[in-house]
């Protein structure tokens, strides 16, 4: 069925299970495979590539650093092409399981100076200066499953579904597509060790969410960005796009975000809503540099999401409120209630690099700069 669907797709049309043969080869001890990860210069897409190690590595600083081609990523001449690949966080590997690793990695030009995509850098200071207030994040993760075409998988190629109303949290083969993805990709998460939280449909067919969190400092990012390429590697299996396009259908179809829930240890201490009222004043005098750093292009992205409409707020204006989804900085209802807790941030994109948006949120709201 898949194969008739995704006609065009030259990964749906391939045999999966010939594969599974070779994986049950035995694998030698001193034979183990780590997969290098990391974001190219585009700011929002992954990259990989795969080395053989002779022992079991446990920890990031137990595995060598590596090169690659930075002028084949868009972050390098031709003529200094190198770029360091300096592992950060490991994890299992749900694909090639046993002993075999997943390794996120910082890249670094070739006079060790950050690239300009490694926001990680800038990121991970922050939180080590902001490290007595236990800044913790939980980031909504949205994206739209495609066809080769570029299309939302399952919709009319000459047209468009039903309006929006029954999908969002659906269930029934009228409201839900490729559910299979979502289910084997959470697993593969949680085989991982990524702090996968849950999944849903969401409110435009062939749109859905994972959540990550809650996260201490770092890890958000490190998380997301492994939870992102799993995502990706599942789909490609089953010969579907994943988009993070923050809009991906113009008109009245919502778009798609990564909404930024955030709290410190004062937050979330009694009556810490006196504190995230502080934070909300001063997020509301840092609106446009929240803006330019939740998206990779600066704002651009956004622009075509923010609009006011579809559950958004405006991208031109600051707004709180209590249980409200058209707002920057949204309170739910149950912390307005307990009087402590965390803010949900509802600006960034779901394109966005989650480590420049909780580098934004501790700098702001933490250190005050």
């Amino acid at each position: 069925m898949s194969r008739a669907v995704l006609k065009d797709s030259p990964n749906a049309a391939l045999d999966k299970s010939l594969l599974q043969k070779y994986l049950d080869l035995p694998q030698p001890e001193n034979a183990i495979q780590v997969r290098y990860i990391w974001i190219d210069g585009t700011g929002e897409n992954v990259r990989s590539k795969t080395r053989t190690l002779d022992f079991v590595p446990k920890h990031p600083s137990d595995i060598p650093e590596w090169t690659y081609d930075g002028s084949s990523t868009y972050q390098a001449e031709g003529i200094n092409s190198d770029i360091y690949l300096s592992p950060v966080a490991i994890y299992n590997d749900p694909f090639r399981r046993g002993n075999n690793k997943l390794v996120l990695c910082d890249t670094y030009t070739s006079d060790r100076l950050p690239t300009k995509s490694n926001q990680r850098y800038l990121c991970n200071q922050a939180m080590q200066f902001a490290k007595d207030e236990e800044p913790w994040f939980g980031i909504e993760q949205e994206y739209t499953l495609m066809d080769i075409d570029k299309k939302p998988l399952g919709w009319p190629k000459n047209g468009f579904p039903g309006p929006q109303g029954p999908y969002y949290c659906g269930v029934g083969a009228d409201k839900v597509i490729a559910r299979e993805i979502v289910e084997a990709h959470y697993r593969a998460c949680i085989y991982a060790g990524v702090k996968i939280a849950g999944t849903n449909a969401e409110v435009m067919p062939s749109q859905w969410e994972f959540q990550v969190g809650p996260c201490s400092g770092i890890k958000i990012g490190d998380d997301l960005w492994i939870a992102r390429f799993l995502l990706h590697y599942v789909a490609e299996e089953y010969g579907v796009i994943v988009s993070f396009d923050p809009k991906p259908v113009e008109g009245q179809w919502n778009g798609a975000g990564a909404h930024a829930n955030f709290s410190t240890k004062t937050m979330r201490a009694e009556n810490g809503i006196a504190e995230i009222e502080k934070a909300i004043d001063k997020l509301s005098k840092q609106h446009l540099r929240h803006i330019q750093a939740y998206d990779p292009r600066g704002g651009k992205d956004n622009e075509r999401r923010l609009t006011g409409k579809c559950e958004t707020s405006s991208i031109h204006d600051f707004s709180a409120g209590v249980a409200n989804r058209t707002v920057s900085i949204r309170i739910p209802r149950g912390v307005a209630e307990d009087k402590k807790g965390y803010l949900e941030d509802r600006r960034p994109s779901s394109n966005c690099d989650p480590y420049a948006v909780t580098n934004a949120l501790v700098r702001t709201c933490i250190l005050n700069e």
